[in-house]
C-alpha cells in the first residue's frame, strides 16, 4: 500500500527522481503573480513591472522641451517679458512721459544708466515701458491670426470642393497684399493712438500663413482610420472636426503662431518707425528708435537699448518656436 503524500510539495526532477520543497516555497509557487512578485501585476514585460501607460505626444513634448537648453533660456526672457509688460513699476518707477530738454542727449547719470533721449526723456523708463506696447501688440495678433487662419484653413481643408477652391482664392488675395505697403496706406488715415487699429490691420493680412498651415494638417488628419472610423459610426462633420481632426492637426499651427509672434513684434515695430503704427503718447520701442535715427551720431545710446531690447525679444520668440517645433515633430526625434 503506498505511503501518503507529507506536507511538502513535490517537484519532478529531470531524472524522474523526487525533491521535496519545503512548504512557504510551495506556497509562493502557489500564489499569483501579483502576490509573488511584490505587487507587480503580468502587464510588465517579463513580469517586471505593470504595463505603462502610453505617452501621448504632448506629453512626450513637454518632457522633451524641459531638457532642452534654448527653450528654458528663450522661456525664461519672456516670462520676464510679460512680467514688465504688466507690472513696469517693479523695475522702472520713473514716468516715461517726463521729459526734461536741459537733459536732451545725455549720456548715463546716477539713476538714470541708459541716458536721455532728444526730448529728455529717461531711456530705461521708456524702454521698460516700451514692452507693454509690443508684447500687447504680438500676442493679441498672434491669438486673432491663429484663431481665424484655423477655422478658414480647417473648413477648407476638411470640406474640400468648392469650398475648398473658394476659400484657398480669397487666401490667396490676402497673401499677395504686401504687408509694409498695406500698413502705410491702411495705417495713415487712422488717427486712434492706441494699440487695436494695428493688431486688427496684422490681423487682416496675417492670417493666410496660418490658414495655409491648418488646411494642409486638416487634409493630413482626415485621411487617418479613426476619422474614417467615425464617419463609418456616424459621427456628425462637427464632432470629427473638434474632437478626432482638431487635436491631431493643432501642432504645425502652434508652431508656426510662436515663431510669427516675434516676426509680429518686429512688425509693429517696423510700422512705428515708418509712423503710421503706434502714435504718442503710447510708448513703443518702434517709436523711440524712429525718435533716435537722427542722433543716431551724436548720441546712440537712444537707439541702442530700444533696439536691443526689440532684438531680444523677437530672437527669444523665434527660439521657443524653434524648441517647440522640434519637440512637436516627430521625425526630429
Amino acid at each position: 500500500m503506498p505511503e501518503p503524500f507529507d506536507d511538502g510539495a513535490i517537484a519532478a526532477t529531470g531524472a524522474g527522481g523526487a525533491m521535496d520543497l519545503a512548504a512557504s516555497e510551495a506556497t509562493t509557487l502557489e500564489q499569483p503573480p501579483s502576490a509573488a512578485s511584490g505587487g507587480r501585476g503580468p502587464g510588465g514585460p517579463l513580469g517586471t513591472g505593470p504595463a505603462e501607460k502610453p505617452r501621448s505626444l504632448w506629453s512626450d513634448a513637454w518632457r522633451d522641451l524641459r531638457r532642452n537648453p534654448v527653450f528654458i533660456v528663450a522661456g525664461l526672457v519672456i516670462l520676464f517679458l510679460l512680467v514688465i509688460a504688466i507690472w513696469p513699476s517693479l523695475i522702472a518707477s520713473g514716468n516715461p512721459l517726463r521729459c526734461d530738454l536741459a537733459k536732451a542727449q545725455l549720456g548715463s547719470a546716477p539713476g538714470h544708466p541708459f541716458g536721455y533721449d532728444g526730448q529728455g526723456c529717461d531711456v530705461y523708463t521708456r524702454t521698460v515701458h516700451g514692452a507693454r506696447a509690443s508684447v500687447t501688440v504680438g500676442v493679441c495678433t498672434t491669438v486673432g491670426v491663429a484663431l481665424f487662419g484655423s477655422v478658414v484653413g480647417g473648413l477648407a481643408g476638411f470640406f474640400g470642393g468648392g469650398w475648398d477652391a473658394l476659400l484657398s482664392r480669397v487666401t490667396d488675395i490676402f497673401f499677395g497684399i504686401p504687408v509694409v505697403l498695406g500698413g502705410l496706406v491702411f495705417l495713415s488715415v487712422i488717427t486712434s493712438t492706441t494699440v487695436w487699429p494695428v493688431i486688427g490691420f496684422m490681423i487682416l493680412l496675417g492670417w493666410p500663413q496660418i490658414a495655409r498651415i491648418a488646411r494642409g494638417s486638416v487634409i493630413t488628419a482626415k485621411q487617418n482610420d479613426y476619422v474614417q472610423a467615425a464617419r463609418a459610426l456616424g459621427a456628425s462633420n462637427s464632432r470629427m472636426l473638434l474632437r478626432h481632426i482638431a487635436p491631431n492637426a493643432v501642432a504645425p499651427v502652434i508652431v508656426v503662431a510662436t515663431i510669427a509672434l516675434g516676426t509680429f513684434i518686429a512688425l509693429e515695430a517696423t510700422l512705428s518707425y515708418l509712423g503710421v503704427g503706434l502714435k504718442p503718447p503710447t510708448v513703443s520701442w518702434g517709436i523711440d528708435i524712429s525718435a533716435a535715427s537722427q542722433y543716431i551720431r551724436n548720441a546712440p545710446h537712444m537707439l541702442l537699448w530700444p533696439a536691443g531690447a526689440l532684438a531680444i525679444t523677437v530672437l527669444a520668440f523665434i527660439m521657443l518656436g524653434d524648441a517647440v517645433r522640434d519637440a512637436l515633430d516627430p521625425k526630429l526625434r
